[in-house]
């Protein structure tokens, strides 16, 4: 069979057409984006950095985004978002500071005041109101800071709680990590009493090493402690996050490779879920619970890897989710130290591998809370990350799903 000219013209013309409406089908559409918190460089003196990395709606792969910008300091440990995306915090041990960034809808990063904590900070968090930013610091004491917040701006700080143990005034304690629940109510705080828990040196008290203290945050930001914190927690917690509809706490204990649960009572004390604590894999160092309230998620530093959990609703209790492979572990890069999940959707989840100086990428499977690893994974980052956070990105942003 022959074609005229006019048309072999006109079928080469609707092919052409067919490949560039594919090709634009295929185009990477972004709906969050990633930043992670590494160095540019290697060495304890190197400055902090933060890179942006934005997400394909389909795959979850990661591809580079904006610019790259500096920390505003030496190593960042930490970082926090407010509720709507529009501003981002990191903590930087090396100068005692913690900058204020604003974010643009493409992803762009721009620092604004910065704050100089008494002492090194570890950790921060900001409430959903957007109202305070909670800040831990300390290597030798543990302090929690109070900062009031104005359209995003850091305040003078409002309220300030040294972390001691009333029986043990005397010893060493020091923050790991905090949590602040979605109702804005209450603040905890983890904590390790390097007196009595000090591997490969020597203890000076019988105290119990793992703690957790609760305070109840007044109309005007007064922080009170609640009853009966501090609370036990182990041997040396290190990561803490409460569920989006509080009523648990969870917390991972480094050193006993465990996670334990707490039940959160009306007046903001907790108490330990009864069937608790719960095995994960070696040495977990940061958890993550999907925006639904329906799994957890763990980073193990010594395993490379991440545990699940589905959470049973009538009781907190949490049960490991076995992958495809019949394990209950999910392969990271080379040690992960954070966690994160796209806070929106919560379809995909990311670690921050601090030895393999990467992040690690997983989809989200809704109805079974297994996971699968993104296209392309790992993804190369700068010298040792060591936090991410994620933000929804244009219409995307708009959506959630309900705990």
């Amino acid at each position: 069979m022959k074609f005229s000219k006019l048309s072999q013209l006109f079928l080469v013309s609707t092919i052409g057409l067919l490949v560039a409406t594919l090709l634009t089908a295929c185009q990477i559409i972004t709906i969050d984006y990633v930043f992670v918190a590494s160095s540019a460089g290697t060495g304890s003196t190197s400055a902090g950095q933060i890179e942006t990395f934005a997400v394909d709606s389909e795959s979850g792969a990661l591809r580079t985004g904006a610019p790259k910008v500096s920390s505003g300091g030496v190593g960042p440990v930490s970082m926090a978002l407010t509720s709507d995306y529009a501003n981002l915090y990191v903590a930087n041990r090396g100068n005692n500071s913690v900058v204020h960034f604003t974010i643009a809808s493409n992803g762009v990063l721009t620092a604004k005041e910065s704050v100089t904590t008494s002492a090194t900070p570890v950790a921060v968090a900001v409430n959903t109101a957007n109202t305070f930013l909670y800040v831990i610091t300390g290597t030798t004491s543990a302090t929690l800071t109070e900062y009031p917040l104005a359209a995003g701006a850091i305040g003078n700080a409002a309220s300030q709680q040294s972390l001691v143990l009333p029986s043990f005034s005397g010893d060493t304690v020091v923050p790991t990590a905090l949590t602040v629940l979605a109702n804005n109510s209450d603040v905890y705080v983890s904590v390790v009493d390097q007196s009595a828990y000090n591997p490969g040196g020597t203890t000076t008290s019988n105290a119990n090493p793992g703690w957790v203290f609760g305070f109840s945050v007044g109309a005007s930001g007064v922080l009170t402690t609640t009853a009966g914190s501090p609370y036990r927690a182990g041997v040396k917690p290190s990561g803490i996050q409460a569920d989006p509809v509080n009523r648990f706490i969870y917390v991972t204990d480094y050193a006993n490779n465990q996670m334990i649960g707490y039940a959160i009572q009306t007046n903001g004390s907790l108490s330990f879920l009864v069937n608790g604590p719960f095995k994960t894999g070696n040495q977990p160092s940061s958890i993550v619970i999907d925006p639904r309230g329906l799994y957890i998620y763990i980073a193990n530093a010594l395993d490379s890897s991440v545990t699940g959990y589905s959470i049973a609703l009538p009781t907190g209790t949490p049960s490991a989710i076995v992958n495809s492979n019949s394990s209950l572990l999910y392969a990271t890069d080379t040690k992960p130290v954070a966690i994160a999940v796209d806070p929106a959707l919560g379809r995909f989840i990311y670690t921050a591998n601090t030895l393999g100086n990467s992040v690690s990428g997983f989809r989200l499977t809704p109805d079974t809370g297994t996971l699968v690893t993104t296209q392309a994974t790992p993804y190369p980052t700068g010298a040792n990350p060591t936090a991410l956070v994620i933000v929804p990105h244009g219409n995307h942003s708009l959506q959630s799903v309900t705990p």
